[in-house]
């Protein structure tokens, strides 16, 4: 697994345009922030949000929490002031809501280039329409630009004309498919948020379910909500003691012809996903220590 593994188990909106949630922001044991500079910032404060949001990633005062800027989308009167923004503040990625297609990302990734957005800052790309979805694969493969995908679970629920309904029996297929095109691009994908920042257990089986689809984390609205994703998409205690024993049992059992863990027949796979598992965890460690 790669070296550079970043934790985003949890990954807050925080709007811009409230200075001191921003400031409250410093404290939180959140892996990554969205400073927000759409939905969450009414029009006549869209100016302010982008200095707030702009001197926050410059501060140096947010620890290691990953800094991303969601930007207006492309087809707003913000779009370019907000890239032009985040080029001179350098977050670590921008954050781009609807991108619906290849050309999408190409286009972005032109316009960073031309406003002279630094080649540190990555793009992540909010799929959250039918027509993303049924592309995802070929979006996330447009540019090595593209590190994350992020869902955009309550404009998807709009455009399919469905409700948001418990267990999302009605997403099921849209998150298994931006899943998939995750793992076959080699991308980080983030499940969508959950509404009802009160239903705790709710909420808690939504990140069950995300961890169990294979997401990477999952995107919150509240920081009480920053402790649940911590956990559920954090390997366990029992997950890391049994990676480490089967790798031992792999070392130890190397030349011996069948090598068995805990009664199981243990295979290179095996090995593989124990050593994920093992490198995940390390670097959650470094990242609260």
């Amino acid at each position: 697994m790669s070296t550079d593994f970043r934790p985003r188990r949890s990954v807050l909106y925080m709007p811009s345009s409230n200075e001191r949630a921003l400031e409250k922001a410093k404290s939180l044991p959140v892996d990554a922030l969205i400073l927000d500079l759409e939905d969450a910032v009414a029009p006549d404060a869209k100016a302010q949000g982008r200095a707030n949001a702009a001197a926050a990633v410059k501060s140096g005062e947010y620890g290691a929490k990953e800094l991303t800027i969601r930007i207006n989308g492309a087809d707003t009167e913000w779009h370019l002031d907000d890239i032009k923004a985040a080029a001179e503040a350098g977050p670590d990625a921008i954050v781009v809501p609807k991108v619906n297609s290849v050309d999408a990302v190409l286009s972005l990734v032109e316009s960073f280039a031309e406003v002279g957005v630094p080649e540190s800052t990555k793009l992540w790309a909010m799929i959250e329409s039918p027509y993303a979805i049924l592309h995802a694969e070929e979006i996330a493969a447009a540019s090595e630009r593209l590190e994350v995908l992020v869902m955009g679970t309550n404009d998807l629920v709009k455009e399919l004309f469905v409700d948001h309904v418990p267990g999302r029996t009605n997403l099921v297929t849209s998150l298994q498919l931006a899943v998939l095109a995750a793992r076959a691009t080699g991308k980080v994908v983030l499940d969508g948020v959950y509404n009802n920042v009160k239903d705790t257990d709710g909420y808690l089986a939504e990140v069950e379910q995300g961890r169990a689809f294979g997401f990477d984390g999952k995107t919150i609205i509240h920081p009480g909500q920053i402790e649940g994703a911590n956990a559920g998409f954090a390997p366990s205690h029992e997950a890391v003691e049994s990676a480490k024993g089967l790798i031992q049992a792999w070392e130890d059992g190397k030349g011996a012809g069948v090598v068995t863990h805990n009664g199981k027949m243990v295979e290179n796979l095996h090995v593989e996903s124990a050593e994920r598992t093992l490198a995940i965890a390390d670097a959650i460690a470094k990242h609260q220590g």
